[in-house]
């Protein structure tokens, strides 16, 4: 292990293996890259001088417990590239919960580190002559979606409760960073966000950032790295499968066949049944009259919503880890067996598989594991004990919204969401059951309709920051121009904004729902 300690952007200090070296460069990144070709197998560790005290060495080992890990951390109140990028990206990597090790690729120049092996794959791709916390940030962005995990890891250290506030990057700093990471219509679009939210007029960024060329990684760059985690995440390995249903049951029948099939088989196997028909009472009989090799626990309910019925289901499991299923996939025999392969290699407590339908294009198809924006409800392992104590929230129900919504209840809980091509699920996306009636929402004989759907605004209003809302309403504005009737582009104005705040309105109300 190698540490460099640094200050104002120059090397002060270099140990390797807990002894003082003599460090190659001055400047930070061009001796992290010199540390990285004298050492390729190692782990690079930065650090600022004044944090030297505060760095937790016995925590290394847990927290880059494969090759393909980046962590930082920043205990200050402001970053390089400011809170504004959320004008340009909406997604759960920007507004980071610095209590847990939190999935983004906002690094810090404060505290970090990153495996020599994935350094050296990535030199040719990013200038050593930047800025050094421009430069980890730059690289964490070109590579989260080509297999790199990037965190805000706080157990980097011990403490920090003496950081002071930093001042933020410039507007210069973040228009080039919008320029080299985003399509070129982003850039604008950031420009007139901050005319409109901050009122700032930002013609000079603007006009510099143009002078700089997009970055972009070769497609599998980091594939050549191996990954092979030293965390110890199974335990007993007993898995436990959750599936709500509503008029399903021929496709239901053929997923718990192929459950049946497995090479590594679930304990439990715990079905919520729904049928709104108060008179109505189960139609799976072939629960009960066929023999199955795993334990079947069964609950009919009356009351509809997928939401409900999967609170239902994880309250009865009781493996250590569950997995979410729906009601009309197809599984290989050996899918759990390389489900669990996948986690122990990988030393992760969450599994997203890629399911798609026969027909999906597989050019279209995501084709390397990487760090996920969204939680699959019906094709996702996870393990028990981080979800014991969070729920799909009543607020979504029959809306938009319930997978992200989980999946951010489990970031904040220290969990990832990576996302895993394979073992692949067939997802036969069966029509809709007889009986299903479509909800009556509250809003839809409002006069005034909301924009967007308020379950929508009910997730943005409980995950993302200021800046996402305002730059998800601009677009919004934008795109939803054409679509309408109003075409005076002023009474266009007035009439969203009624939209937008009738959003608000419901979203509130469903906020308070348990």
């Amino acid at each position: 292990m190698i540490i460099i300690y640094h200050k104002n952007n120059k090397v002060v200090e270099v140990e390797v293996d807990g002894k003082s070296v003599v460090y190659f460069e001055k400047e930070i990144t061009k001796n992290l890259y010199e540390m990285a070709i004298s050492f390729p197998d190692d782990l690079l560790i930065w650090c600022q001088f004044d944090l030297k005290s505060s760095l937790n060495f016995s925590g290394f080992h847990d927290i880059f417990h494969h090759k393909k890990i980046m962590s930082s951390y920043n205990p200050l109140s402001n970053s390089l590239i400011s809170g504004a990028i959320g004008y340009v990206e909406e997604s759960p990597f920007i507004n980071i919960n610095k209590k847990v090790t939190y999935p983004t690729w906002q690094m810090s120049s404060c505290v970090g580190g990153i495996n020599a092996s994935v350094l050296l794959e990535l030199k040719k791709y990013v200038f050593v002559n930047d800025n050094f916390e421009y430069f980890l940030n730059s690289i964490a962005k070109l590579a989260m979606n080509n297999g790199l995990l990037c965190y805000s890891e706080p157990f980097l250290l011990t403490s920090f409760l003496n950081g002071k506030s930093s001042k933020g990057g410039s507007s210069f700093v973040l228009f080039r960073f919008v320029k080299q990471h985003y399509k070129m219509r982003w850039v604008f679009l950031l420009f007139l966000n901050l005319l409109l939210y901050e009122k700032k007029l930002s013609f000079f960024p603007l006009l510099f950032c143009l002078f700089y060329s997009k970055r972009k990684l070769k497609e599998n760059c980091l594939e050549n790295i191996q990954v092979q985690s030293t965390n110890k995440v199974v335990n007993s390995g007993t898995v436990d499968v959750i599936i709500p249903t509503i008029g399903r049951k021929r496709y239901l029948y053929d997923v718990l066949k192929d459950l049946s099939a497995q090479t590594y088989l679930p304990i439990s196997v715990i079905i919520v049944e729904q049928n709104p028909d108060l008179k109505s009472v189960s139609e799976l009989e072939y629960l009960q009259i066929e023999k199955w090799p795993f334990e079947i626990k069964h609950v009919f309910t009356h009351q509809t919503g997928a939401c409900n019925a999967r609170n239902l289901a994880m309250a009865q499991a009781k493996s250590e880890w569950v997995f979410m299923a729906d009601d009309d996939i197809r599984l290989k025999d050996s899918f759990l067996e390389e489900s669990f392969t996948q986690i122990v290699r990988f030393g992760t407590n969450e599994i997203t598989f890629g399911c798609y339908d026969s027909h999906y294009a597989p050019n279209k198809k995501y084709s390397k594991e990487m760090q996920w924006e969204t939680f699959g409800s019906g094709c996702s392992i996870v393990k028990r004990k981080p979800i014991k104590d969070i729920r799909y929230r009543a607020g979504f129900e029959f809306g938009y919204g319930e997978d992200s919504d989980f999946g951010m209840q489990l970031r904040n809980e220290g969990v990832d969401i990576l996302y895993f091509p394979q073992p692949e699920i067939l997802h036969l996306k069966a029509p809709v059951g007889g009986f299903r009636t479509k909800p009556v929402l509250e809003w839809q004989n409002e006069l005034i309709q909301p924009k967007p759907s308020p379950t929508v605004m009910l997730y943005k209003k409980l995950h993302v920051s200021k800046e996402e809302i305002n730059g998800y309403k601009t677009i919004l504005f934008i795109k939803f121009y054409k679509l309408q009737s109003i075409k005076n582009p002023i009474r266009y104005f007035f009439y969203f904004k009624k939209q937008w705040n009738q959003s608000l309105y419901w979203a509130n109300k469903l906020k308070d729902r348990v």
